[in-house]
């Protein structure tokens, strides 16, 4: 039930971020979500791309810090309130969420949600038992 996500490490300067996308952009790879969160120096960028392993490789040639890893791709009911339920969910069952991010997907009555955790497995399990629908990399890389 996992996807494949890159965190790029990207230093904090004006038209860093620009060259990691036009990078991928210039090898063909969609780009499907997006999180960046930074300090003072760096950045950690965070993408869900069309082809996750392809990417890492240009962006290591590239001469950037690529780790790819697992997380959640989340289908929520685009309610108030859906995503804390799901939250609650892995609360209970004692699982930590390290980071979460959403995307927006046009004409859905649903929430896309990304979701990392320090125990996906055991995590897709609770949220499977409580009824939440997860998504394919064909869903969001929109393949299917």
């Amino acid at each position: 039930m996992t996807i494949e996500q890159l965190s790029v490490f990207v230093e904090n300067k004006s038209g860093k971020l620009v060259q990691v996308l036009k990078t991928l952009g210039g090898a063909g790879i969609d780009l499907r979500a997006m999180s960046i969160a930074d300090t003072a120096d760096f950045g950690i960028l965070r993408l869900i791309v069309s082809e996750p392993d392809r990417a890492r490789d240009i962006l290591r040639d590239a001469g950037y810090v690529v780790i790819l890893n697992s997380v959640l791709p989340l289908a929520v009911d685009d309610t108030p309130g859906s995503l804390a339920g799901v939250l609650e969910a892995l609360s209970e069952a004692e699982i930590g969420v390290e980071y979460v991010y959403a995307f927006v997907a046009h004409g859905k009555s649903r929430a896309h949600v990304i979701l990392r955790t320090t125990d996906d497995e055991t995590a897709a399990s609770v949220l499977s038992r409580r009824g939440v629908s997860f998504m394919s990399a064909g869903e969001i890389l929109r393949t299917q």
